[in-house]
């Protein structure tokens, strides 16, 4: 059957949300609530991504949307989505580098790319899971997609850390910043000072060279910040939202 824009409208966009822990729920939740996307949560755990799907449900009539969400173990489940965002595998507990979880990661990441392009052969991936750069790669070399559809969440979520800190520091509203961070997600992230701003204005001319040293040491250990605060578990609400709007872009 040929496509026609009344058939294509027949098929709403589908996202596959790959673990159901705190960065998968949170996020599937926002691309409910946003009216991105269907959602597909998969988990490895029997009955975990079933009752967060449900439980999503039940919120619909209260959130006013009507997007589907499905709760899974199966891979069948998840065909023809158009984006896969992986966020499987272990968080970081208090001490570890983002490197440690290296081997352990890596070896979910590339299970879940091989089982996922197989009934999302055209899907664009989306890498949550530390360390991100490495497990970025993986699921490029493993799907076998061009460059410009897998792409790790990195960028967005370094610079709302940087746009955060700034506007602590000077006691103003994130809405008025515009932050720039570039580079890998880690000790080696490069955030911009000079074309970090204020309204317009750059934060060299706001804050003391000392200042801003000190704000980008923190955006590099902001991850790692709130793991030490929480003992167990990690950052999800902003990497949630981070994905989110990488889907919706």
């Amino acid at each position: 059957m040929a496509l026609t824009p009344s058939t294509i409208a027949c098929f709403p966009p589908r996202v596959t949300v790959v673990g159901s822990g705190n960065v998968g729920s949170a996020l599937a939740q926002r691309l409910a609530e946003k009216n991105l996307a269907d959602v597909v949560l998969l988990d490895v755990v029997e009955g975990r991504p079933q009752g967060l799907a449900l439980d999503l449900m039940q919120a619909r009539g209260i959130e006013r949307h009507d997007r589907q969400i499905i709760g899974t173990n199966d891979y069948a489940d998840t065909a023809n989505s158009d984006v896969v965002v992986i966020t499987a595998g272990l968080p970081r507990k208090p001490g570890m580098s983002r490197d440690d979880l290296m081997l352990i990661n890596g070896k979910i990441v590339l299970e879940v790319t091989k089982q996922a392009i197989v009934h999302s052969p055209n899907t664009i991936f989306i890498v949550v899971t530390n360390p991100l750069d490495q497990m970025t790669h993986i699921t490029w070399k493993a799907s076998g997609l061009p460059v410009h559809q897998v792409m790790g969440m990195a960028g967005v979520l370094d610079s709302a850390r940087f746009q955060t800190f700034v506007a602590m520091e000077l006691g103003v509203s994130t809405s008025d910043i515009s932050a720039t961070v570039l580079g890998s997600h880690g000790d080696l992230m490069v955030p911009l000072p000079r074309y970090t701003t204020v309204n317009g204005i750059p934060i060299t001319e706001l804050m003391d060279a000392d200042t801003i040293e000190r704000l980008i040491d923190r955006t590099r250990k902001g991850g790692a910040e709130i793991v030490d605060l929480m003992k167990i578990g990690s950052a999800f609400y902003a990497p949630s939202s981070s994905t989110c709007v990488m889907v919706e872009s």
